[in-house]
């Protein structure tokens, strides 16, 4: 599992972001959240690299402004753009990118998570150039997207805004279709690899994006050999595997009983 997270901001040029601007967006948009800049740190220079930091109840949120693209990764847009078809688009043309990244004491990586969800929204609230999110490296999403989904940071299990930390992307697979997850692993170790030959497609989404949240929440509580089951009649099978299919990573690959 990742001990935090990274988020990288896209920027169709370099920006600067105003950080009492970024505060005052997170106390609106979060009044749960004790926020305040560090003493300091809270200038970046105009057109330089360098960071800035916001404190948040006991942990910290260090900004940096970089006048660079991210490094190109042709896999992750191309899984970008099953859901958001201009990723492409957006990638090649951003000129700039904000690292986001939260220090401090440790705290399980939920509430990690969650804060930093709302500082990249809240960055989105208040710095016009961002074009698109790419979370922990895995996940990319449009700016829009991020700036509806994050203002759930804070939403009690299960409506928190796990789409923006996990992609669930179908494939078809021997049995017939299949969805398999990418970002799960830096939460509970493996991404989830589902395959049915009685589901449709919408169905077996929803039931992935279901037990993703699940894990995200309590935990790898899934064990090698395990059955669960939304009822008495659904049976579920999980085996620990290095997947077939997609590069040997680890997954908890699931199987219903018509599979």
């Amino acid at each position: 599992m990742s001990e935090s997270f990274l988020g990288l901001v896209l920027l169709e040029r370099p920006a600067t972001p105003n950080m009492a601007a970024l505060a005052e967006a997170l106390r609106t948009r979060h009044p749960e959240l004790a926020t305040e800049m560090e003493a300091g740190a809270a200038s970046i220079r105009e057109g330089s690299a360098g960071g800035s930091v916001l404190r948040c109840g006991d942990q910290l949120v260090v900004v940096m402004s970089m006048p660079t693209p991210i490094p190109r990764d042709q896999g992750l847009w191309s899984r970008a753009t099953m859901a958001w078809p201009e990723a492409n688009t957006v990638a090649a043309r951003h000129r700039g990118h904000l690292i986001v990244s939260v220090i401090g004491q440790d705290q399980p990586l939920l509430p990690k998570a969650r804060l930093l969800t709302a500082v990249i929204g809240a960055l989105i609230a208040t710095v016009p150039e961002c074009c698109g999110v790419v979370w922990d490296g895995k996940v990319a999403r449009p700016a829009d997207l991020w700036l509806q989904l994050s203002r759930q940071s804070y939403a009690p299990f299960p409506d928190y805004p796990f789409p923006l930390w996990v992609d669930v992307l179908p494939f078809r697979s021997q049995k017939g279709i299949g969805a398999v997850t990418m970002g799960l692993t830096a939460f509970v170790d493996r991404e989830i690899q589902f395959e049915t030959s009685s589901l449709p497609l919408d169905a077996l989404i929803e039931k992935v994006a279901g037990l993703v949240v699940y894990l995200i929440e309590h935990g790898r509580v899934l064990k090698d050999a395990d059955t669960f089951g939304g009822d008495a009649n659904e049976r579920i099978a999980v085996r620990y595997k290095n997947s077939d299919q997609f590069n040997g990573m680890p997954v908890f690959l699931c199987t219903d009983g018509s599979s």
